[in-house]
């Protein structure tokens, strides 16, 4: 699926939602705190902002739509990513180097 298409997918679920809420897009964007335009343009499909789109989960109390993403972040230890290039680059480096003299040398 596009990534237009999803978005499309996204708003259509959203305003759903509002309507089964019985808000009307002027409610929910006060509620949001939003613009109205900006919450058209995410029932359209029609690019918004993550921050909208938070805005408007919270409004609605939606915010286990995140969850449903995937699993929650890990811990991240940038010394751990280092130590795994080390790792590559040594696998890499194992084969016996050969040392070339230089030209004009005796």
């Amino acid at each position: 699926m596009r990534t237009d298409e999803l978005e499309q997918r996204l708003g259509e679920r959203l305003r759903a939602l509002r309507i089964q809420r019985d808000l009307t897009q002027a409610e929910l964007a006060e509620a949001a705190n939003v613009s109205l335009g900006a919450l058209k343009r995410l029932e359209r499909g029609r690019g918004s902002t993550t921050t909208t789109l938070v805005s408007v989960l919270r409004a609605l109390d939606q915010e286990r739509w995140v969850d449903a993403l995937g699993p929650g972040p890990t811990r991240f230890n940038p010394l751990d990513v280092l130590d795994a290039r080390n790792k590559r680059a040594a696998r890499t480096t194992d084969a016996p180097r050969v040392r070339r003299r230089r030209s004009g040398s005796s």
